[in-house]
């Protein structure tokens, strides 16, 4: 039974860390392209800045908590004390992240309506 779980996980621990890294390099590229048309737009207005940057902020979230649920897989089967290290860090990372984009979200919230009241 461990060697045939063994054997399922390392393909799916290559599926969702691939997963991840197109997530990854998606939201980068589509960040990107945001920032540069910004930049020909000369600049931008800072809402717009600031959904460009929210939106990286929730792909590299998805791509991280990936990462994480591909970490969690492999350390199941396989735990040594550096897959927990890595586990534990990733895990820190994530929640920090998480917790500065539900904060920025929430701002943004709060601003949406107060500029679509003016004039």
């Amino acid at each position: 039974m461990n060697a045939w779980l063994a054997a399922v996980t390392e393909p799916t621990v290559v599926i969702i860390d691939a997963m991840a890294y197109l997530m990854i390099v998606f939201g980068t590229v589509q960040a990107f392209i945001g920032v540069v048309g910004l930049a020909i737009r000369r600049g931008g207005q800072g809402a717009d800045r600031r959904e460009v940057w929210l939106a990286y902020a929730r792909w590299l979230v998805a791509g991280l908590t990936f990462q994480l649920a591909a970490d969690i897989i492999e350390s199941s089967v396989a735990p040594t004390w550096q897959s927990i290290g890595q586990l534990g860090a990733i895990a820190v990372i994530r929640t920090f992240l998480n917790y500065f984009l539900e904060r920025d979200l929430v701002e943004v919230r709060e601003r949406r309506p107060l500029a679509g009241a003016k004039p």
